[in-house]
């Protein structure tokens, strides 16, 4: 199975937040790093207001259910994937672009950052230019992407059978 961390960047729903810290838990990704403006529990040395950072706090508890205590998180403004890419990581972004592998056929590295975007616009352009990877899911119908927290559960289970 191979090694995971997970990027949540400029996500804007703190359901999906915690969504996604379920997920991952679940998967055994070993680390969440949620960047941008992307909301997070409260943090040692929080540098946001107490009753903002409590109330982000317990709204991403209403569907992470525990797991934003169990996983190992941390914020950046800007997620450093220089430094991951220097720690032997393979840098995939879950996005759908021209240079994208369909998911299904994409042969998955040992050591993986998934990189997911924010949830109508997706990796911003400079971050998609910075992936070594771009996968896609295959969509059947009618709709052009699923939910962000769902399009993790989806690649976190491809990437780890």
């Amino acid at each position: 199975m191979p090694k995971i961390i997970v990027i949540a960047h400029n996500i804007r729903s703190t359901h999906n937040v915690g969504s996604i810290f379920r997920t991952c838990e679940g998967f055994g990704v070993l680390k969440l790093i949620l960047s941008g403006y992307t909301p997070y529990p409260n943090i040692k040395n929080d540098s946001r207001l107490p009753h903002i950072a409590n109330k982000l706090t317990a709204q991403i508890h209403k569907t992470a259910l525990g797991a934003e205590e169990m996983l190992p998180f941390e914020y950046q403004d800007q997620p450093d994937l220089e430094s991951l890419k220097e720690q032997g990581f393979t840098i995939i972004g879950l996005e759908q672009d021209k240079r994208s592998t369909i998911l299904p056929s994409y042969n998955a590295p040992k050591k993986i950052v998934l990189l997911l975007g924010e949830e109508v616009e997706g990796i911003t352009s400079d971050l998609r230019d910075r992936c070594d990877d771009l996968i896609e899911i295959p969509m059947q119908g009618k709709k052009e992407s699923f939910n962000v927290s769902v399009a993790a559960g989806i690649a976190l289970y491809a990437l780890t059978i």
